[in-house]
């Protein structure tokens, strides 16, 4: 869970395309691992996950604030600031919201809880992170950190009204982690199923 978290903190920096941040593909995995967690062993062992992972992710993602990395002749922390604080913050709550929402609907249909719950939990944890990490009014968390990039003013995903470019970023990005909900419930099922047959004794 921390890898996952740590991995996504850095990969959302990098542009996939023109509205994609490569974190949009890694960090859904965290919503798999905790419904995994919560089928196989309950809420409480989920909810442990979740604590474990973002106590590590956070002090992974600090220590990155301080590893500078190069690139188009100026210096950069691998991790900055706000994204460290968006991320943990998006986290914990997107993913204890999951974990109380699959425990509610756990006894429905098989495909039912991780579904509602990792696109409750996608939603908001896309609402919560690119506002704290790109929004400009919010410059003051990190006032050395220059997103100004991210406040240009340009159409919703090239087609829409004209919304600052974090919008658009935020909005592609939860249009995959909607994606990757669905794609999601194929390893849920193998992962479940196959965890559970080996309970069974011979």
């Amino acid at each position: 869970m921390a890898a996952i978290v740590l991995a996504s903190n850095i990969l959302v920096q990098f542009l996939f395309g023109q509205w994609l941040t490569w974190g949009a593909f890694t960090y859904p995995l965290a919503f798999l691992v905790t419904d995994v967690m919560n089928r196989l062993y309950g809420a409480p062992a989920a909810r442990c996950v979740v604590f474990a992972g973002f106590v590590v992710g956070v002090i992974c993602s600090l220590i990155g604030t301080q590893i500078m990395l190069e690139g188009d002749g100026y210096t950069f922390p691998a991790v900055t600031l706000r994204v460290a604080i968006g991320s943990g913050l998006a986290f914990l709550t997107a993913q204890l919201m999951d974990v109380a929402i699959f425990d509610r609907l756990r006894d429905g249909a098989w495909w039912r809880a991780p579904l509602a719950s990792t696109l409750v939990g996608s939603s908001l944890d896309t609402a919560i992170f690119f506002s704290i990490a790109f929004s400009g009014a919010l410059s003051f968390l990190e006032p050395g950190n220059d997103v100004s990039w991210a406040a240009e003013p340009l159409p919703l995903l090239g087609i829409g009204p004209m919304v600052p470019l974090w919008v658009s970023l935020g909005t592609a990005d939860w249009l995959v982690k909607l994606s990757l909900a669905i794609i999601a419930l194929v390893p849920f099922r193998m992962i479940v199923s196959k965890a559970l047959s080996a309970r069974v004794p011979a």
